[in-house]
């Protein structure tokens, strides 16, 4: 697993820390926020040196701090992404799952314009000192014999004891760089680490619950399904050696008919599991399929060009299949409608019926089910069901630009 911070980096492996480019990034970290206060001390100072009057000089001055410390907020946060990739690190994971985190709003107001402040009065600087020392110890002894006072072994010894110790440098400048990031996110991004950490963790649950899904409808398909055939074969050519109208010819006949029940149930079954037409031929052939099998009739306009991401299509085809089981069992509809779209990239799936209305997710009608599984895809859920209908159930999930089939 790719490290997400530069500390996490530094603690998980010291010696393959150096192989990385986590220092780079740290030694980067710190020079912004070191070369950027020394700028504004270098506006700072320039005024002052200018042939002004007093008070304007300290207005100007003044007036210099205050932008700066505006523009020490935002890159903070800027900044921030050099040594923490925590905002991007799931995007690698299975299924191209966007984290819904990266939405979330960094904190503003007084508190950004004050950690700016602080940011360029004092802790620039200590950026800036800590790359100077780390750096300047082995820059000054691989410099050693340009020094005119340096004797013979002193230019031998100071530049190998520079090369040596070069690479210890990275590791202040990589622990500072990551003191600094986890004080930055804790000021500027409050709590967000904990609604990623379970926004991540329920993603993979669904994950997991979907490559479980998978194998159980494959070990049913391949394993039980394939002998309840064999089963039901045999008997059928049982039942023909056997005299016709025979109390064993009935019993053969009786459990040929159980076995073929057991066989359409099972089937059905693997359907519900995980639809082999969803797998081969996507959202609208899977919702068709599903649409002739509701007691409700079922009007459908499904317009999708190409083949969606297969956790769009899997949410898809379980939200419509929840909503139809509860259209036939709740609304008392006598007729219903199925819409989807998929437009700027989210996908738009309507379920319509002529009910009685007034659906409440507290009433356990699978709705908060539907509102979860929705939201693992970063989508959601709306709900307009007045007393008396009709009822509309909309999903909208992000799914990017369809793909051809």
């Amino acid at each position: 697993m790719t490290p997400r911070t530069v500390l996490e980096a530094l603690v998980r492996s010291p010696l393959g820390y150096l192989r990385t480019v986590w220092p780079l990034r740290a030694l980067g970290f710190l020079l912004s926020g070191g070369v950027f206060a020394t700028a504004a001390y270098i506006g700072v100072g320039g005024l002052f040196a200018a042939p002004v009057g007093t008070w304007a000089t300290v207005l100007c001055a003044v007036a210099v701090v205050v932008f700066a410390a505006a523009l020490a907020g935002p890159l903070e946060r800027r900044r921030l992404a050099l040594v923490d990739l925590s905002d991007r690190s799931d995007r690698s994971e299975p299924n191209d799952r966007s984290d819904p985190n990266d939405r979330l709003a960094p904190r503003r107001g007084p508190l950004v314009v004050g950690y700016g402040a602080v940011s360029v009065l004092a802790v620039g600087w200590m950026d800036l000192a800590v790359v100077l020392v780390s750096l300047g110890i082995p820059g000054f002894l691989l410099l050693a014999p340009l020094q005119p006072t340096a004797s013979s072994w002193q230019a031998v010894a100071g530049p190998v004891a520079g090369v040596l110790l070069l690479p210890v440098a990275a590791y202040p400048i990589g622990a500072w760089a990551g003191v600094r990031a986890t004080v930055t996110r804790a000021v500027l991004f409050p709590k967000d680490h904990e609604l990623r950490e379970v926004v991540r963790s329920r993603a993979r649950l669904v994950d997991a619950f979907e490559t479980e899904r998978r194998r159980i409808e494959r070990d049913l398909h391949d394993g039980a399904q394939q002998r309840l055939v064999a089963l039901t074969m045999k008997l059928g050519l049982a039942a023909l050696d056997l005299p016709p109208g025979s109390a064993a010819a009935q019993e053969v006949a009786a459990a040929h008919a159980l076995a073929k029940e057991a066989l359409t149930e099972l089937r059905e079954l693997i359907r519900g599991i995980h639809p082999q037409v969803l797998t081969e031929r996507g959202v609208p052939a899977a919702v068709r399929d599903i649409a002739g099998r509701c007691p409700v009739p079922v009007r459908l306009d499904v317009d999708l060009s190409g083949r969606l991401p297969a956790a769009v299509e899997q949410t898809a085809y379980f939200v419509t299949a929840e909503a139809l089981t509860n259209v036939a069992r709740h609304s008392g509809a006598d007729h219903c409608r199925i819409t989807a779209r998929c437009q700027d990239g989210v996908l738009r799936l309507d379920i319509e019926d002529n009910g009685s209305g007034n659906a409440d997710p507290a009433r356990g009608t699978g709705l908060i089910g539907l509102a979860d599984r929705i939201a693992t895809a970063d989508g959601r859920m709306l709900l307009s069901s007045p007393p008396g209908g009709p009822t509309l159930l909309r999903a909208e999930i992000p799914c990017g630009r369809p793909s051809a089939s």
